[in-house]
């Protein structure tokens, strides 16, 4: 028997068919589709579904990893994608696809299940920390917008949030004034007008105000394309003052709110940062910025530098997370804060 699992978003969705094998989790090649190319993920499912030669009576359980939050309780959840117009329902799903039982999880909660299935060439550290394996774990992630999700002590549970639209909290004089631009476009600064994909070219543009101006190569590259990737590019060039400054605030600030997050779960079993960002900027996180903003919290910063941090460099973390749920899910056992 075969469990499915996806990871739905709003560009793009993963689906791909697992199974455990001696104990391990076995994901098949995953396939990807352009969401926005189908009119809801029931014909998604179909198409992948009669490509793969699947009977869904062979699919024992599906899990769906979703960018946005979900509703319901154990037995049924429903969720809405921001910038998608899908609305999904566990019940209707597994009675139109005809497969015997379909959850619906958080994409946070996904790359959470994943964790204990990552082997360590998908982690890289940037501080060691003590361990506590029965600890609790905190998975935060800056991409298309800002994940987290907070992991129970002795895997007892999952507790998935927005707490990336939680209000952003500036520590010096110049993160006043980049909240102060940012609440004079927005209305208010949350953790993710910052902390994703935007908030980095929100960053750049706010440095601009300050008299840092972009260099012709990369005025060009950010009008061209994707201005965050563009910023990242250079940055890890490190030799575009404006992308390197943007990037190093950046870093300061995923540092300092991640390590605000910490403290209200104190994860002794280790913070991962996942999400699309941090794997692209690597070295910019190693350099040692990310860990002295994330530690610098007294009268608290002796108990940050005690917590493991770690980076998912593993690109199907959320969906390997939707087919451990699913195998879990099919024996009867929930793992979940669902």
């Amino acid at each position: 028997m075969h469990v499915l699992a996806a990871d739905i978003g709003g560009t793009k969705t993963l689906i791909a068919l697992g199974r455990q094998e001696r104990g391990r989790l076995h994901l098949d090649t995953p396939q990807r589709f352009e969401s926005a190319a189908f009119p809801d993920f029931e014909t998604l499912a179909r198409t992948f579904l009669k490509h793969e030669g699947v009977d869904p009576a062979r699919i024992s359980s599906a899990c769906l990893a979703i960018a946005g939050p979900v509703e319901g309780d154990a037995e049924r959840q429903q969720a809405r994608l921001t910038n998608l117009p899908w609305q999904l329902d566990s019940a209707s799903l597994a009675d139109s696809l005809g497969i015997a039982r379909v959850v619906l999880i958080n994409d946070f909660e996904g790359v959470a299940h994943s964790v204990d299935d990552l082997p360590a060439s998908s982690l890289a550290t940037l501080q060691a920390g003590e361990p506590d394996p029965a600890g609790p774990r905190l998975v935060v992630g800056a991409g298309t917008g800002l994940g987290v999700c907070a992991v129970c002590a002795n895997g007892a549970g999952l507790l998935p949030g927005e707490g990336g639209h939680a209000g952003f909290s500036p520590t010096d004089a110049q993160q006043i004034r980049l909240w102060q631009f940012v609440t004079r476009e927005e209305g208010r600064c949350t953790r993710e007008h910052l902390l994703s994909g935007r908030g980095i070219a929100r960053i750049a543009a706010f440095l601009q105000t300050e008299g840092h101006a972009p260099g012709p190569a990369l005025a060009e590259a950010m009008a061209e394309g994707d201005p965050a990737a563009a910023l990242s590019r250079f940055a890890l060039r490190g030799d575009e003052p404006l992308a390197r400054e943007t990037l190093r605030l950046f870093v300061r600030l995923y540092g300092a709110q991640t390590g605000d997050l910490a403290l209200s779960v104190l994860p002794t079993g280790g913070v991962y940062l996942a999400g699309g960002i941090a794997p692209r900027i690597l070295p910019l996180l190693q350099n040692g910025d990310f860990i002295a903003a994330f530690c610098r919290k007294p009268p608290m910063s002796h108990l940050l530098a005690r917590l493991p941090v770690k980076v998912i460099n593993e690109p199907n973390a959320g969906l390997m997370g939707a087919a451990r749920w699913a195998l879990t899910s099919a024996k009867g056992e929930s793992g979940s804060g669902q």
